[in-house]
């Protein structure tokens, strides 16, 4: 029947997804970054018969939205991060972790593009989901706490930069150990919050931890 078709259809599609995903990360070269991304053109075109509102457009969205990021354009990459988020929100309603990860990567391009404001607002949203779905004591708030702390360092508000940088501290060697990658980032960005203020003993003891 048409409608075995078209899962079938889907279903292949979703497997040559994962299977260029996989590959194409291993791509670094912006001539390898070309054909990636025109690879994903063609899965996108493909999904559209899906009629648009799967998760694995919205997948595919992500991926072309990094991959024009990461080439400087960071308007398309806007663009197609912004309808992933949108695909996300129709397939799972607010309050799931894929809406909340899209909109953490949607403040990290508006971060990026010096629009601090509308960066912060995503990433106080996606704090609030991730909140909902994993409490206070959990590593992807930690990681979203480090977002708005800079956010908040770039706009020169250093004290509470300081303060939420410390909190997301806390939670990284409490759920993840002193030892992880993830409290390495937080120590370096207290070392550049305390050189903010002039702290500079403060800044180098961090920076030496």
């Amino acid at each position: 029947s048409w409608r075995g078709s078209v899962v079938g259809l889907g279903r292949r599609i979703v497997r040559s997804g994962r299977l260029a995903l996989s590959l194409g990360f291993c791509i670094m070269s912006r001539a390898g970054l070309v054909r990636l991304r025109r690879g994903f053109r063609r899965l996108f075109g493909s999904l559209l018969l899906l009629r648009g509102r799967s998760e694995s457009v919205a997948g595919s969205l992500t991926n072309l939205g990094n991959i024009y990021d990461k080439q400087g354009r960071v308007d398309d990459g806007l663009r197609m991060l912004k309808r992933a988020l949108r695909v996300y929100r129709r397939v799972h309603g607010d309050g799931h972790e894929k809406v909340a990860d899209a909109l953490s990567c949607v403040g990290v391009v508006l971060q990026g593009k010096g629009e601090l404001e509308r960066a912060m607002g995503k990433y106080e949203e996606a704090h609030a989901m991730y909140v909902g779905l994993y409490g206070e004591d959990h590593e992807t708030v930690a990681m979203v706490l480090g977002h708005r702390a800079n956010v908040l360092n770039d706009q020169g508000k250093f004290a509470e930069a300081l303060a939420m940088h410390e909190k997301a501290l806390d939670i990284k060697r409490r759920t993840l150990g002193s030892d992880s990658d993830e409290v390495v980032v937080s120590l370096l960005n207290l070392g550049s919050a305390h050189l903010g203020q002039g702290m500079l003993n403060e800044a180098l003891a961090r920076f030496e931890e």
